[in-house]
C-alpha cells in the first residue's frame, strides 16, 4: 500500500470523515423520496442520455437511491451496512475508505457512460431501450456499491462469525463467497441474454474491490521485519504496563498511545480481555 500512503500524505486533507454515516443518510433520504414521491427518483437516477444533455449531477445523485426497496428489513439492513462501513473506516482510516467508496462510484459512472457511448456509436438503440425498460440503465445501483463494501469487509475479517437470519452462525468469508457467486451468475446471465450493458456495469460496479483485492493479496502475511518490530513493540509495552490502566488485547495500544481511545471488556471472551474501540467488535472471541 505504498502508493496509497503517498496519496494520503498528499491528499489526506480531502478525506471525508464519517462517510458511512453520510451514505446511510443518503439511503434514508432515498427511502423517504420513494415513499412520498417515487417519481423524484427518476430525476436523480443515472441515465447517460440525460447526462450527455448536461445533467451532470446524475453522476453523483444516483447514490441517494437505496440498494433495495422499502421493507420491514430496511432498518436492519441499514444498521448492518453502517456497522460494516464504520469497521472499514476504523481499520483503514478516513482517506483510504473515502478512496474506496469514491472509486466504486467513479467506476460505475465510467462503465455506464462508456457503454452508452459505445452502443450509440454501434447504432444499437434497441438494446439501450431494453436496458432502460428492464434494468434502469444497465443495473447501475447502490446495491453493488454496498456489495463491494461488504466484500472488502469479508476479505479483512474472514473468520468473524455472524448470525445469518439471526439464527444460523456463519463466518463472514462464506457470505463473501456467496456474494461473489451471485456476481458471477449475474454477469453470465447478462451475457447470455446479450445484455452486455448490464454485464459491463456489474463488473465496473465492483471493480474497486477487484483492484483492492489484488493490491492486498498476500500482503496480510507477517514479514520477518514486521515480526521484529512486533517483538520490539511488546518489549516497550511491557515497560509501560505498570503505568497504564488499559491495553487492547489485539493491537496492544494503551491510553498512553492515544488519549482519545476508548476501551471495553468483551463479555463473550473467556477471561479478562480488554479491547480498544477499533477491535471491540472485530476480534475473535477467546474460548
Amino acid at each position: 500500500m505504498d502508493f496509497m500512503t503517498k496519496l494520503e500524505r498528499k491528499f489526506g486533507k480531502f478525506a471525508i470523515p464519517n462517510l458511512t454515516l453520510i451514505l446511510i443518510g443518503c439511503f434514508v433520504l432515498g427511502y423517504l423520496l420513494e415513499i412520498m414521491s417515487p417519481e423524484a427518483l427518476s430525476i436523480i437516477s443515472l441515465e447517460p442520455d440525460k447526462v450527455m444533455k448536461g445533467q451532470i449531477y446524475r453522476l453523483l445523485t444516483w447514490v441517494i437511491i437505496p440498494p433495495s426497496g422499502v421493507s420491514i428489513f430496511v432498518i436492519i439492513t441499514l444498521m448492518f451496512y453502517f456497522y460494516v462501513g464504520r469497521t472499514l473506516e476504523n481499520t483503514w482510516g478516513d482517506f483510504r475508505y473515502t478512496v474506496y467508496i469514491l472509486a466504486g462510484v467513479i467506476f460505475t459512472d465510467i462503465g455506464v457512460m462508456a457503454t452508452y457511448i459505445i452502443m450509440i456509436l454501434a447504432g444499437n438503440k434497441e438494446m439501450i431501450d431494453l436496458s432502460i425498460q428492464y434494468y434502469g440503465w444497465y443495473g447501475a445501483s447502490t446495491y453493488y456499491l454496498c456489495m463491494s463494501m461488504f466484500l472488502a469487509y469479508a476479505f479483512m475479517f474472514p473468520d468473524l462469525q455472524v448470525l445469518l437470519y439471526f439464527i444460523i452462525p456463519i463466518k463472514v468469508k462464506w457470505l463473501g463467497y456467496l456474494d461473489i457467486a451471485y456476481l458471477i451468475v449475474s454477469i453470465l446471465t447478462f451475457g447470455l441474454s446479450h445484455n452486455y450493458t448490464g454485464m459491463i456495469t456489474v463488473i465496473m460496479s465492483v471493480l474497486n474491490f477487484i483492484v483492492f483485492y489484488f493490491m492486498m493479496k498476500g500482503k496480510t502475511r507477517v514479514s520477518p521485519a514486521h515480526k521484529k518490530r512486533k517483538r520490539q513493540y511488546k518489549r516497550e509495552v511491557r515497560q509501560t504496563q505498570l503505568l497504564t490502566r488499559h491495553k487492547c488485547a489485539i493491537c496492544g495500544r494503551t491510553e498512553e498511545d492515544d488519549p482519545t481511545l476508548e476501551f471495553r471488556y468483551c463479555s463473550r471472551c473467556k477471561g479478562n480481555y480488554e479491547y480498544c474501540q477499533n477491535h471491540l467488535f472485530t476480534h475473535e472471541h477467546k474460548k
